[in-house]
């Protein structure tokens, strides 16, 4: 008996110590994973005034070149870069220009509410420079008076309205030219009561003026960009025969909202005075980007938590 079991267990065993081995359950191994490159990005406070004097001396030469007095103002909204020459020189004559002042005060007298005739005045005023059509407006506002209210509410304390009904008369500064630029985007300070509609009405007339008008400030735009602008131009035969030529306007697109007014006066002719105001917002909106420039580093490698 003790025998027969003996040979059993063996059995067993050799059966389970047999040539073939028992399967072996795979393990799963994660693939190697990669790591993301810790980078801060900061601006580059030093190589951003190194930028901007080079622009402001490159420009200043340009203008020293060009005939009768010039001077600009520009504000990017997205970087908050500002630059200027003259910024707030208030006897600069702006001609077609204050037709976007008189639009804007009418429609805040009026609360937004314009008739028909009015709408149709207004197109013709921004979108042809009619200056007819400026004329009636200027009237149904209230003249010189009315618009004067307007500028201190708004606050634009470098603007004067022109004598009588001579509208083209009015004096401005490229800073006020910002700042009702501003206004008419973000509906700041006494611009409250315009309302969206109102400024929107404003800023696309000023961004559908036939195309022999849409020189000037629009040469700082990058293809794709989009432009919002008024220009004006007047001869001035008591000041030697020369001309005033204005331009300022809105170029937005990515990465930058450019608000920028160029002024210039004692000019021999509109096309010079065109010439003049191109120039130097084509070297603000090729280099606008440089100003503002951005370096990286890598994160620290021992955070204090």
């Amino acid at each position: 008996m003790r025998t027969r079991w003996v040979a059993w267990t063996g059995l067993a065993l050799m059966a389970g110590c047999g040539a073939g081995r028992a399967p072996v359950a795979p393990v799963a191994v994660e693939a190697p994973v990669k790591v993301a490159r810790c980078l801060l990005k900061y601006r580059d406070d030093r190589a951003a005034s190194r930028a901007r004097a080079r622009l402001e001396r490159d420009i200043a030469r340009y203008a020293r070149g060009r005939p009768g007095r010039v001077v600009y103002g520009a504000l990017d909204l997205v970087s908050g870069v500002r630059l200027g020459h003259g910024e707030h020189e208030h006897d600069m004559i702006t001609a077609s220009g204050a037709k976007v002042d008189i639009l804007a005060a009418l429609l805040l007298r009026r609360d937004g509410r314009l008739d028909g005739d009015e709408r149709d005045l207004a197109a013709r005023m921004i979108k042809e420079s009619d200056n007819s059509a400026a004329d009636a407006l200027w009237s149904r506002v209230g003249g010189g008076g009315a618009m004067s209210d307007f500028y201190r509410r708004i606050g634009l304390r470098e603007t004067t309205p022109g004598p009588s009904s001579f509208w083209g008369g009015t004096n401005t500064s490229p800073a006020d030219r910002i700042r009702l630029l501003k206004a008419l985007i973000k509906g700041a300070g006494g611009a409250k009561g315009l309302t969206a509609a109102d400024r929107g009405l404003v800023l696309g007339l000023m961004g559908k003026v036939q195309p022999d008008q849409a020189w000037g400030v629009s040469a700082a735009a990058r293809p794709g960009d989009r432009v919002a602008l008024k220009n004006g131009w007047t001869p001035r035969p008591f000041i030697q025969n020369t001309w005033a030529v204005t331009s300022y306007g809105r170029i937005a697109g990515p990465g930058r909202d450019l608000l920028l007014s160029v002024q210039t006066d004692r000019q021999p002719g509109e096309g010079t005075g065109v010439q003049t105001i191109e120039g130097i917002a084509r070297m603000i909106g090729a280099r606008l980007d440089g100003l503002s420039p951005v370096t990286t580093r890598p994160c620290p490698t021992n955070p204090i938590a």
